[in-house]
């Protein structure tokens, strides 16, 4: 697919994103903005062009081998040290094969992995003590160290035609996920502990309110870390990696502003292995990226539970443009942990390209979880087929397990352009009695070779203009 070619910036006053309480002021029905698309120069506007200071510290210059047998751990930490105390610059990382441990990132610094570089992280889970702050499945908690991680840095990015390869791998982190669709997948085997106590035992506190400070979890809890977590940064980049074989979720912003994701790709199918997850930020770019997973390409999340009403932050001004997405759950997924509400999602010119993907575009809540998903909009997707729906919106899910009386809203969802070849369903929608789904609007869209009719289940507003629903097959 070729690269997305923006549109010129406008020059519109931005609702600033730091507006983080409360419903938001343009709710499904009351919306006075004729083309919502619009808004999108001015959430671009908010992400700011970088340049660090041109000042390389090459890792091999402190002791780094590469050679794909040494460890150059400290090699490299010594890289990032003398990077911070220049006052910022690029940490390079040449051709080479570098074995190593997490990495924590500093403002004002850029870690440029060449191309013809791999950067390997030790599956030594003992490495990635002591524990950092971090949210776990929309949870916050002291848990093991992402295998790159910023916290509370800005101006960070992560740059290259590198490979950053996180050797996980059936036996190696996917196996603490425990039974996860057969053993076969993840090197688990029956007797064997997994994270359900220590998962539990986290949800047990967060709706307790206990101190996330006191939340510790080890790596005798088989709570896995993610791949790459910035924790509450600003200006972010991510750009021109490969990243590979995932303990968890692979790049993971978190409580962030101005963030780019660009010309990334993600190969990793482990279990929960979604590709990018915006989570609780704002203003987000993510383009021209392939990711290939064993979860939900993109999605975008707010915190669970209590404890995302807690920090009660949202997800909002997030643009995904120009992307292809290939195996996975979903291609785009809002959810399942939005508890602290997501709006303003816009999503364009993607190619959902791969028989073995789920679901096209998905939302995903219960009563539990709660939220308010509105405001998103999407265009000019082409989809070669997915086995299940294309449209999918689901207030049950995971209902079996949590049943609360956090009801969630989801409304204003605008799909225009939509192209499917092969499809289970075209869309299916499982709203709530006591809170039905309400105004999605589909336009000039095709549906082709669909095996099953529709389910509109506790659905209000629903159009359909200009689209072709062929009967069922």
């Amino acid at each position: 697919m070729a690269p997305y070619q923006p549109a010129p910036a406008s020059v519109a006053t931005p609702d600033h994103c730091g507006k983080r309480t409360g419903e938001s002021a343009a709710v499904s029905g009351r919306r006075t903005i004729a083309d919502p698309w619009t808004e999108v120069p001015a959430i671009l506007a908010r992400i700011p062009a970088r340049a660090f200071p041109s000042r390389d510290r090459v890792v091999t210059d402190y002791g780094a081998v590469g050679d794909g047998r040494t460890d150059d751990h400290a090699a490299l930490v010594r890289a990032i040290a003398a990077c911070v105390a220049g006052g910022g610059g690029r940490v390079v990382v040449p051709p080479g094969d570098y074995l190593t441990g997490p990495l924590h990132l500093r403002s004002h610094m850029n870690l440029h992995v060449c191309a013809g570089a791999t950067l390997r992280f030790t599956t030594d889970s003992c490495r990635y003590l002591p524990p950092v702050f971090t949210r776990w499945e929309g949870m916050e908690c002291m848990g093991l160290s992402p295998l790159i991680y910023a916290c509370e840095q800005e101006h960070v990015a992560i740059t290259g035609g590198g490979v950053l390869d996180g050797q996980a791998g059936p036996g190696r982190w996917w196996n603490w996920a425990g039974p996860w669709e057969g053993t076969r997948s993840t090197g688990w085997t029956p007797g064997q502990p997994h994270q359900a106590a220590a998962r539990d035992r986290l949800k047990h506190w967060a709706e307790s309110g206990i101190p996330v400070r006191q939340r510790i979890f080890t790596e005798q809890d088989l709570l896995r870390p993610m791949f790459i977590q910035f924790y509450r940064c600003h200006d972010v980049l991510v750009e021109g990696i490969t990243l590979q074989n995932s303990p968890m979720w692979g790049i993971h912003p978190v409580l962030c502003q101005a963030v780019t994701v660009r010309r990334v790709k993600i190969d990793s199918h482990g279990p929960n292995n979604d590709g990018c997850v915006a989570d609780s930020c704002c203003d987000v770019l993510i383009e021209d990226c392939l990711l290939d997973t064993g979860d939900d390409c993109v999605a975008v999340k707010s915190g669970r539970n209590q404890d995302g009403l807690r920090v009660n932050v949202p997800a909002e001004g997030i643009v995904i443009r120009g992307c292809r997405m290939l195996n996975g759950h979903g291609g785009v997924a809002i959810g399942s942990e939005i508890s602290g509400s997501v709006r303003r999602v816009f999503v364009e010119q993607c190619m959902m390209d791969s028989p073995h993907l789920d679901l096209a575009f998905r939302i995903k809540a219960n009563s539990t979880r709660g939220g308010v998903v509105e405001q998103i909009y999407l265009r000019d997707l082409k989809v070669r087929g997915v086995r299940d729906a294309v449209v999918q919106i689901d207030l049950l899910y995971a209902q079996a397990e949590e049943q609360g009386n956090r009801l969630p809203r989801v409304s204003e969802i605008v799909i225009e352009r939509l192209a499917c070849a092969q499809s289970g369903r075209a869309v299916w929608i499982e709203g709530l009695a006591a809170m039905p789904v309400r105004d999605v609007h589909i336009r000039d869209s095709v549906f082709r070779r669909v095996e099953a009719a529709n389910i509109l289940h506790h659905v209000e507003g629903f159009t359909a203009r200009q689209v072709v629903f062929p009967a069922p097959a």
